[in-house]
């Protein structure tokens, strides 16, 4: 990935399309997990390619390609976020999830693969409330879940993404886990 984001500053055809094949469905997830809007999160993940495209000579190769990329959409993100409120304040707009809490976005809400396939109906069913309790989370909460989850990233790299120190990350992502151990030990 560090050699066609160099392919990228180098305009090298095709280089560009194989990155954002490569990293598309990632870029939207992790928007859709920040922003929990379908339209926003295509739109911020479009434009993070565009800066990705644009700045891509700025690579300096000090982290890893995914982990400067996923810094541009998170920022990206941040100033959709910062734009929405202040024009939802303006004209006194609700946040649609306040009037749909319960209605997630499918692709969004997947469960994990399983193996065992007698156990994949329970299975699916415990991912998607996990999820959807995940969805209930912060947003720097849900974001640093995201990453480390479903990206697998570590926590250092979490940390250069979102631009926090790693002893931030890790406590999101500590009370992150505590709520959802609370909340699923109320179901139970």
């Amino acid at each position: 990935d560090e050699q066609l984001c160099r392919a990228v500053a180098e305009r090298e055809p095709g280089a560009f399309d194989l990155l954002v094949e490569r990293y598309q469905e990632r870029a939207y997830r992790i928007a859709w997990s920040v922003l929990r809007d379908r339209e926003e999160a295509r739109d911020c993940s479009q434009e993070a390619f565009l800066r990705l495209h644009e700045s891509a000579g700025s690579f300096a190769g000090q982290s890893k390609f995914s982990t400067w990329f996923y810094r541009i959409l998170v920022n990206c993100c941040l100033d959709q976020q910062r734009r929405r409120r202040g024009w939802r304040r303006l004209v006194g707009w609700r946040d649609r999830r306040d009037d749909a809490p319960d209605a997630p976005d499918p692709v969004e809400q997947a469960p994990a693969p399983f193996t065992d396939p007698a156990d994949g109906m329970d299975t699916e069913r415990r991912m998607r409330r996990v999820w959807a309790l995940v969805a209930e989370l912060s947003p720097q909460q849900r974001a640093a879940v995201t990453l480390s989850c479903r990206e697998g990233l570590a926590t250092k790299d979490i940390a250069a993404v979102l631009n926090l120190s790693e002893a931030t990350v890790r406590v999101h992502l500590h009370r992150a886990l505590s709520t959802l151990r609370r909340r699923i030990g109320d179901e139970a």
